[in-house]
């Protein structure tokens, strides 16, 4: 039988619309099963989404790493005892630890804790965290700069007192008309030069931390404040294709080694992987998937069972009709390919439909978020991607297969002289 056989469709549509109400429901519990597939993994995204973009384009193969109390005496040191990392360590790292992408060094001023204001300008006050920073740190935790610029190489070589200010301190030290570019500001007694404003790409209390801070060249402020040759703690990637996690190890025991640290002492230097946080996120959010696929599956799976159903009442009602058509001659593949035609006809209109209308509610779901203006820390731009429209649409193309099979069985195996009997 040709797919194009105007004869047969008209056929096809004449069975379903024979019994409407049969038909509707039938139909509907597939549309159900592919909708909430739809919706499921729509939403399953939008979690995704969310939770991805308060890691807000942060290297994922990254790892921080600061220095601690000491737990094992070693090397005639006692245990209890804390060191710093210096400057030296920065170059001692890049030439013996290849594995290494981009090293930052950071240091964080002291005093912001004590709760007194350390940022003057005119007769407003602040009190802020102060930064030291080069321009990696920049690229391992990206922000958007929304007025001049970031610190640069030339900024740390020359140990410019330059500043780039989070956009809460700008809303707090300036005025809303007031362009803060080449204004200075007083932090702990010295003066600097504002030349960027940025806005934080993570949410939440990062994201309040982020523009609630001021950051300076990190020489500027060793020099300025007297830190000396001092590192507060890196900010590291790996290369690519390295685990960050296996670089985090290999640095770890190489600074033990520089600073006289017992192999088994594991506090005395402290660590976060950023790559092992991104990766329970993933498998998280995997798990999630792999469960709606089970649920939706399962739902549609309903919704097939109810198709075969239907398709065996069709061949009831038309024993005689196939009985008819076996004896002039009608090969059994005519038979069974026009059962299993009805039937990816029905599932697929009604899937398709129900794909659509799951799709259009995402749609206006994201629409109304975007134009709302509302920001949410749990859930954003809940979509499905092209892949899963189609392997939802293959799904049920095969789905209507399936559920054709058991009744064009039952079809070819009615024969001519039985069938013609049947009243």
């Amino acid at each position: 039988m040709s797919i194009i056989d105007y004869d047969k469709w008209q056929e096809i549509v004449t069975v379903l619309k024979k019994n409407k109400l049969r038909t509707f429901f039938t139909a509907f519990g597939v549309f159900w099963g592919i909708f909430l597939l739809v919706i499921m993994m729509g939403s399953g995204n939008g979690l995704r989404n969310s939770a991805l973009e308060g890691f807000g384009n942060m290297a994922t193969n990254s790892f921080f790493m600061w220095t601690q109390r000491t737990t094992m005496p070693h090397k005639g040191f006692q245990r209890g005892r804390f060191f710093n990392f210096r400057n030296a360590d920065t170059e001692a790292i890049k030439q013996n630890i290849p594995e290494v992408d981009k090293i930052a060094p950071r240091l964080q001023a002291r005093g912001f804790r004590g709760g007194g204001n350390n940022v003057i300008r005119g007769e407003r006050t602040g009190a802020f965290d102060i930064y030291g920073d080069t321009p990696l740190f920049f690229e391992i935790m990206p922000m958007i700069i929304t007025n001049g610029r970031f610190i640069n190489k030339t900024d740390v070589d020359e140990r410019r007192k330059v500043i780039v200010i989070g956009n809460r301190v700008f809303q707090e030290m300036f005025k809303a008309e007031e362009d803060p570019i080449g204004e200075y500001l007083q932090i702990q007694g010295v003066y600097f030069k504002v030349v960027g404003v940025v806005k934080s790409k993570q949410r939440g209390h990062n994201a309040e931390r982020d523009e609630g801070s001021i950051y300076m060249p990190f020489t500027t402020l060793q020099q300025t404040y007297n830190y000396g040759d001092i590192v507060g703690w890196y900010s590291i990637t790996a290369k690519k294709g390295i685990p960050a996690s296996e670089v985090e190890a290999k640095t770890k025991e190489f600074m033990k080694i520089r600073h006289h640290i017992h192999p088994d002492d594991n506090r005395a230097i402290g660590s976060w992987n950023m790559e092992n946080e991104f990766n329970k996120f993933n498998n998280l959010f995997n798990g999630i998937t792999i469960l709606v696929w089970i649920v939706g599956m399962g739902t549609l799976f309903a919704g097939v069972v109810g198709v075969s159903n239907i398709m065996l009442i069709v061949v009831k009602e038309r024993t005689k009709e196939i009985g008819i058509q076996r004896a002039i001659g009608a090969p059994p593949a005519a038979i069974i390919s026009q059962i299993i035609i009805e039937s990816v006809f029905l599932t697929t209109l009604a899937g398709y439909v129900g794909l659509v209308i799951g799709v259009g509610l995402l749609e206006l779901v994201n629409y109304l978020l975007v134009t709302s203006g509302v920001e949410s820390d749990m859930f954003s731009n809940p979509e499905i991607n092209f892949n899963m429209a189609m392997s939802a649409l293959g799904i049920l193309v095969i789905s209507g297969i399936l559920a054709g099979l058991i009744p064009a069985k039952r079809a070819v195996s009615i024969k001519p002289i039985d069938a013609l009997r049947d009243e």
